[in-house]
This record gives C-alpha cells, structure tokens and sequence, in this order.
C-alpha cells in the first residue's frame, strides 16, 4: 500500500512551484481522489491549517454522524457485510457485538475480505464477520480531539486506510481518503491565498 505522504508526493510537488501553475490544481485533485475511489464531492474545510484541523472537523465536513455510521453484528455473513460497503460506497464497517447495546467489537474492511475470503478460498456466505474481522483489542483508534497530522502519522506507520473515532462510544470512521482531503483541501487554500496577493487582491 502506498504511504500517504508518497500519494501526495506528486501534488504536493505541484503546489510548490509558482503561481502560473495553479489552474492545474482541480485535475490534479481529481487524480488524488480518484486514486483513492472518492466520487462525490463535500464542501472543503475552513483554512485553518493542518495543525489546528482535527477529527472532529474532517467528520463535520463529511457531514457524519453516529446516526450516519455504517455497522454489522459479529455474527452477520462476510457477504452480508461486503454487500453493504458496496451499496454505500465504504471501504469499511464498525463490527458490534449482538445486542441492544451495540458494544465495540471491531472493524472489517475490503482488505480484510480480499486476504481472508478471496485469497483463502472461503465462502463469504458461510463466514461470519467475526471470523475475519480485526479485534477491538488490536484496534488502533483516534479520537475527535487529535490533529490530522497525527492521524496521517499513525496510518503512515501501521499501514492502514480507516480508524474508528471513539470518545465515551464511537463517533465515526475516518478513512486515507478523509486524510488526503483535508491536506489538499488546506493546500489549495494556501495557494489560492498566495495568488491572491499575487493579483493584488490583498492590499
């Protein structure tokens, strides 16, 4: 898997050069977010800069919510929780334990189907999501409060595309492609601000 910074490699390097090269800003975003599979488009996040943008911001900007939250039961079939990711458009699903609590009990993604179903020869209808899925004691997890940049960091380092966000209970999912957007989002900003000045709009 590509590591973040190496995904942004390419348009960062773009942001970097002058002024006269900012129209090619829009494709080259949309290259960055087609790479990750984003199709739709949300409003972008106020210029605050990178360390002062955190969870909490990137998940208003998806406009989610614990009501919004995808999720399956430890005991649902593999193909049952694939099926929702693929109806929704997801790369991952909140795995909670039966009952009306809706206890943590860990997340299941697309790689996890991919090593452990497809590559292993199993039948997604004959496997529960227990089975495959990764255990909340081996989650690795955020909170709404930490800076994107430490996110950035600790899916860089454990070479992984989705942490749970978890308060007193889980509060959402954020994703590579929540990460990579906010980073340009912010990069945009700054070069449009630049240009700005360059044109004389600031006085």
């Amino acid at each position: 898997m590509y590591s973040i910074s190496r995904a942004l490699r390419p348009y960062l390097d773009i942001m970097n050069n002058t002024a006269t090269q900012i129209s090619w800003l829009p494709g080259v975003r949309g290259k960055v977010f087609s790479r990750f599979g984003c199709v739709t488009s949300i409003p972008t996040l106020q210029q605050r800069g990178l360390n002062n943008t955190t969870v909490e911001d990137v998940l208003k900007t998806k406009g989610e919510s614990d009501n919004s939250l995808f999720w399956c039961r430890t005991n649902d079939t593999v193909y049952d929780a694939v099926k929702q990711m693929t109806e929704n458009n997801i790369g991952s699903l909140v795995v909670v334990k039966p009952g009306e609590q809706k206890y943590v009990a860990g997340i299941i993604t697309e790689r996890d189907y991919l090593r452990k179903i497809i590559v292993q020869g199993r039948h997604s209808k004959l496997t529960t999501v227990g089975e495959i899925m990764t255990e909340e004691n081996k989650l690795i997890t955020v909170t709404s409060d930490t800076n994107i940049l430490q996110v950035m960091q600790l899916m860089t380092e454990n070479h992984i595309r989705h942490m749970p966000v978890i308060d007193t209970k889980i509060v959402g999912m954020i994703s590579i492609v929540d990460v990579v957007r906010a980073v340009v989002d912010q990069q945009e900003q700054e070069v449009q601000s630049l240009n700005d000045f360059i044109k004389g709009i600031y006085y």
